[in-house]
């Protein structure tokens, strides 16, 4: 059986709401074992134990958060030159632009060798006031839909062994 790690962040909620339905979507293939990881409980294991891996993560302050930093921080040199080529898919939770988050993320992921199998996906709230930025979100059922494809993507190439 294979495994998909999801590690995500989040401060308002959308994030894991991303993930959660990464997670949904993954869950419908019987072949692969989905883990779903808060960035600060998840470790360096997880890493190596995964097959493949959707990074999901709020964008603060024009980058990926602190505690997602912290999680490849944590683990990046234990799995380095040990996970090269496996898949991965990236979705981020912006306010106004999110680009630079993918790319920090993209630049992680370079490094380890893993293979981007979809295209990034960010939704963007467009929360650009304290009260906005801070507030609970909701990600529209759109949005929710396009990440659970994302992670049924993910899931199936696994299984059918394509990454």
């Amino acid at each position: 059986m294979k495994t998909l790690l999801i590690v995500f962040h989040s401060m308002t909620g959308g994030s894991r709401q991303m993930a959660e339905a990464a997670s949904r979507g993954a869950s419908a293939e019987r072949e692969v074992e989905v883990r779903l990881r808060h960035a600060a409980q998840a470790k360096a294991q997880d890493v190596l134990e995964a097959d493949g891996y959707v990074f999901v993560t709020p964008e603060n302050l024009a980058s990926m958060s602190g505690i997602m930093k912290d999680f490849f921080d944590r683990t990046y040199y234990a799995a380095l030159e040990r996970i090269s080529g496996r898949p991965y898919a990236t979705l981020v939770c912006a306010g106004s632009d999110g680009a630079n988050a993918v790319r920090q993320i993209e630049r992680i992921c370079t490094g380890w060798r893993l293979k981007a199998v979809c295209e990034p996906i960010i939704v963007c709230t467009h929360a650009q006031t304290p009260e906005a930025i801070l507030a609970p979100k909701t990600i529209a059922v759109d949005d929710l839909r396009r990440c659970e494809e994302t992670g049924a993507a993910v899931a199936a190439g696994l299984a059918l062994g394509v990454f």
